[in-house]
């Protein structure tokens, strides 16, 4: 057998495996995996900076206040009364219809 033969036989061969594969599937799954490797780094770029803000005295125990002041804020306009508590979970059945269905 020449080379020829051999290089037309394995040129089909590779052809019609490719010929085999769901692109479209294959596309996805590209997609998928590219979306995860700019969450991760874009986690490990905000780990980097939260460890950075840690390393500064007083500046953590700040954003934590920060933090309760908004989640009291946040809790006092959604969740007070019994009208804000329905009306809160009516948003979320209405948003887990429209995203789920």
């Amino acid at each position: 057998m020449t080379f020829s033969k051999r290089y037309d036989e394995a040129i089909s061969k590779i052809n019609s495996s490719l010929d085999k594969v769901d692109w479209e599937k294959a596309g996805r799954i590209g997609t998928i995996a590219g979306i995860l490797l700019v969450v991760s780094l874009g986690l490990v770029l905000v780990n980097s900076v939260l460890a950075t803000i840690h390393l500064i005295p007083v500046l953590p125990g700040l954003l934590q206040l920060l933090g309760l002041v908004v989640a009291v804020q946040w809790c006092y306009q959604n969740l007070y009364t019994k009208d804000k508590r329905q009306a809160f979970v009516e948003r979320l059945r209405n948003l887990r219809k429209e995203y789920l269905g």
